[in-house]
């Protein structure tokens, strides 16, 4: 008993009930910063909905209040978990085309399955992060919903079937399934059926590319943060958007005449590009897509088969388009940028005519 009640051991007790509360005020200090992440800051987005910091304030109590776990829109967890995904997103939009067309003895390999898994995982809780995400409703005009069940029916309504098939590894479902029901202990590369097999799991991977839609949402509520001139921001994007057109329509170039087995009238066999190196077969599909686009050839041969004229058609009219879209936001800038001369001259015009 002297032992127990002995000067070290009480100290002991003492130090290990000081470690207990230590450690609870760490965690609660930890949780309270976190909790604190998922409140609107004041940022640019904050102080253009509510005026002042004092109007962000009021908002931090009204979710506080609302006893509801959930990420406000104006917050910094929503601020650089966009940033995140939006890196994400656009690796995933450049990677996925070329891998898919031009790397398909690498589909099971680990470093690809690796890939698919980590992005798979961040789209997946996006969606989970998504439905714990207040909405802002009637153009930033009224209040921000803070009720879960209003947010997980707004989302429901809106993105949630887009973003599920594009988060789903539908492509791995597919082939786990399919090895389930023929286990024959067959190398894949040497049967008929394994080869139909992993191009339908390519076409299943192109789900990922209906990842687009994140892209244009995140990087329109990145403009929303940072509060960048709308008008240079269009034009930016726009061009950014042909570019990746032009990216995807090079790959489609190549992946059709490679699910046809390259037959001897595709552009692919008459360039002798089926077994090149897949930098020289991606440089001649993006030259070839973007020769339509730009509508100034048909690459380094004309199309010889229905299917290259039907493709050749399909950027041509692609091309057709970005350039229309181009020419209308670049005179919209133009016209812009000395609004007040311009509203001036036309008022002048029009005194002048009534006179």
């Amino acid at each position: 008993d002297d032992q127990l009640y002995s000067p070290d051991h009480i100290y002991y007790i003492n130090k290990k009930y000081i470690s207990i509360d230590q450690l609870l005020k760490d965690t609660s200090t930890i949780v309270n910063y976190f909790m604190d992440l998922l409140k609107p800051s004041d940022n640019k987005l904050a102080m253009k909905l509510f005026g002042s910091r004092n109007g962000v304030l009021k908002e931090r109590l009204r979710q506080q209040r609302s006893g509801h776990c959930i990420i406000h829109p104006c917050s910094n967890f929503r601020f650089y978990w966009d940033l995140v995904m939006l890196i994400l997103l656009i690796t995933n939009v450049i990677v996925l085309p070329v891998a898919i067309v031009f790397f398909i003895e690498d589909i099971n390999s680990a470093k690809w399955i690796t890939f698919n898994v980590v992005s798979d995982a961040f789209f997946l809780f996006d969606i989970v992060v998504n439905f714990r995400t207040g909405v802002l409703r009637n153009d930033y005009i009224d209040e921000i919903i803070l009720e879960p069940r209003l947010i997980a029916i707004h989302y429901i309504k809106t993105w949630f079937i887009i973003d599920l098939l594009s988060s789903l590894p539908i492509d791995y479902l597919f082939l786990f399934f399919d090895s389930g029901y023929h286990s024959g202990g067959y190398t894949i590369a040497r049967t008929g059926r394994a080869i139909k097999v992993l191009r339908l799991v390519k076409l299943l991977s192109l789900l990922r590319l209906l990842r687009l839609s994140r892209l244009v949402r995140y990087i329109h509520q990145w403009q929303e943060f940072l509060s960048i001139a709308s008008m240079v921001m269009r034009i930016l994007n726009l061009i950014a958007l042909i570019i990746l057109l032009a990216h995807w329509n090079g790959c489609l170039q190549f992946m059709i005449p490679m699910f046809q087995n390259f037959p001897s009238d595709c552009w692919v066999a008459l360039n002798g590009l089926q077994n090149a190196p897949w930098t020289e077969q991606y440089t001649v599909a993006l030259f070839k897509a973007l020769s339509h686009m730009l509508c100034i050839g048909y690459g380094r041969y004309p199309p010889q088969s229905y299917v290259d004229m039907w493709l050749t058609m399909l950027s041509m009219i692609i091309g057709a388009m970005g350039y229309a879209v181009t020419i209308g936001h670049v005179s919209a800038l133009v016209q812009s940028f000395d609004t007040s001369r311009r509203l001036y001259n036309e008022k002048v015009f029009f005194i002048y005519l009534k006179n």
